[in-house]
C-alpha cells in the first residue's frame, strides 16, 4: 500500500518562516545602523522562563508512538525535575506585524513556535527565550523597507536578554544554545561576538543547535569560519561544540536560501559569498559520520499532544557542487501508511519549516548525553 503523504501545514506554517535571500529580501539600505554590541537597558519579556505562568516550553510531552504496522503506543514524559543545565531558545521567523521589527508583546505565534520547538527540550535544562524585536514576515519579505539599523536592532534586542540571563539567572550553569532560522542567525552572531572569544563564558557552553542558519567551516574542517573555538560535534559525549544544518529530500538547487555560503539566511548573519567554506553539517544521528535513524516529533496528536514516527526517515550529511546539507529519505515499508513530510515551499526551501521536528528525539536524547559529559556523570 502506498503511504499517506501529509506536509504538517497546520502547524508548520509559522514554523521557521523566513522568506529571505536577495530576490526576496532587496537590498538592504545602510540607514543608521548602530555597530555597537552592547544594547542599553531593556527590561526582558519571557517567553519561556522557569517559574513564569503561562509558559510554553514546560508543557504536557506525553507522546504517541506510531509504528510502520500501524500499532501505537502511548508514551508518557515529564519535564526534568531538577536539571542541572540551561537551554538559551531563540525562536524564528514568526512575526506578522506591520512593522520592520516585532514589539515584545508575546502573541500566539510565538508561543506556538516555542512550544513545537523547545517544549520537548524540558526533559534535559530549564529553558530560557526572551522575546526579541526580530525582523518581520514583511521586513523579510519585502513588504516594508529593511534597514541595517533594523538588523542591529533585532540583535542587540535578543543581546539584551542574553545579558539579562547571564547576569540574574545563570549562576554558572552550562548552556545549551538553541536556535532555528533567523534565531540561529541570531546566535550564530552573539556565539561569535560573547562566547567564541571569551574563555569564562565558553566554559559554560554545552552545546550549541544551530539549525538552517547556514554556519560555516573551512572547507572540510570542523572547526573554524564562522567560530574560531568552537568546533562540529563529532560524538554523542562531545561538549562546548556546534550542531547545524539545513535538511532537504533532494539535492538544494542552485539558487537554494541554505546549505549554500552566502546566500538566503547567509544575509541575515552578515555572511558573504566565500569559496573557501562550506555550510557546516553535522548528523544528529550519527555525530561521528554515515547515516542514522531520526526520531521526528510533531505536535498535532488526539490521544497525546505529540507524535512521533520511529524508523520512517535516515539521514545523511552530504556535500555536492557547493552545497552542504542533510539529506533526509523516507524509509521504504510495505504496508506502512504513516504520512510522509513533504518539501511545502518547494525545492529552495527544502525542509527547512521541519528542520528542528525531524531530529527533535534525537536533539533531545544527545543533550542529555552531552549534560552528563558536562557535568561529569557517568
Amino acid at each position: 500500500m502506498a503511504k499517506r503523504r501529509a506536509s504538517f501545514s497546520a502547524r508548520a506554517a509559522v514554523v521557521g518562516i523566513v522568506l529571505i535571500g536577495a530576490a526576496l529580501i532587496g537590498p538592504v539600505s545602510s540607514g543608521a545602523a548602530s555597530s555597537s554590541t552592547s544594547p542599553g537597558p531593556t527590561k526582558t519579556v519571557w517567553l519561556c522562563r522557569p517559574g513564569a505562568t503561562p509558559d510554553p516550553c514546560e508543557t504536557s510531552l506525553d507522546s504517541t508512538v506510531v509504528k510502520a504496522n500501524g500499532q501505537s503506543a502511548v508514551m508518557d514524559v515529564n519535564d526534568a525535575k531538577n536539571p542541572k543545565i540551561d537551554c538559551f531558545y531563540v525562536y524564528p521567523t514568526v512575526s506578522g506585524e506591520p512593522t520592520v521589527n516585532s514589539d515584545l508583546i508575546i502573541q500566539a505565534s510565538e508561543t506556538g513556535v516555542a512550544r513545537d520547538q523547545a517544549a520537548r527540550f524540558s526533559e534535559d535544562c530549564r529553558v530560557y527565550a526572551p522575546m526579541y524585536k526580530q525582523l518581520t514576515l514583511n521586513a523579510i519579505g519585502g513588504t516594508v523597507h529593511l534597514t541595517a539599523a533594523n538588523l542591529t536592532e533585532a540583535y542587540d534586542s535578543a543581546l539584551s536578554g542574553f545579558k539579562d540571563y547571564m547576569a540574574h539567572y545563570n549562576h554558572g550553569r552550562g548552556i545549551v544554545f538553541i536556535g532555528h532560522s533567523q534565531g540561529a542567525s541570531t546566535l550564530i552572531q552573539l556565539l561569535k561576538n560573547e562566547v567564541d572569544p571569551n574563555p569564562k563564558i565558553r566554559r559554560l557552553l554545552v552545546s550549541a543547535i544551530l539549525l538552517g542558519g547556514n554556519v560555516t567551516v573551512p572547507i572540510g574542517k570542523s572547526v573554524g569560519g564562522d567560530f574560531k573555538h568552537i568546533p562540529a560535534c563529532q560524538a554523542n559525549d562531545q561538549t562546548g561544540c556546534v550542531v547545524a544544518y539545513s535538511s532537504f529530500l533532494d539535492p538544494p538547487p542552485a539558487n537554494s536560501l541554505f546549505g549554500r555560503v552566502g546566500q538566503g539566511v547567509s544575509l541575515l548573519s552578515g555572511q558573504g559569498p566565500n569559496t573557501k567554506l562550506q555550510v557546516l553539517c553535522t548528523n544528529p544521528a550519527a555525530l561521528g559520520g554515515g547515516s542514522g535513524m531520526l526520531q521526528p516529533y510533531f505536535l498535532g496528536g488526539t490521544t497525546t499532544p505529540w507524535l512521533t514516527y520511529p524508523g520512517l526517515y535516515s539521514a545523511q550529511c552530504m556535500s555536492v557542487g557547493g552545497a552542504t546539507w542533510l539529506q533526509v529519505t523516507p524509509i521504504t515499508t510495505p504496508g506502512d501508511t504513516r504520512p510522509l513530510v513533504t518539501q511545502q515551499l518547494g525545492p529552495v526551501w527544502g525542509l527547512h519549516l521541519l528542520d528542528v521536528n525531524m531530529s527533535l528525539g534525537n536533539f533531545v536524547s544527545l543533550v542529555a548525553t552531552q549534560a552528563k559529559a558536562y557535568l561529569g556523570h557517568p
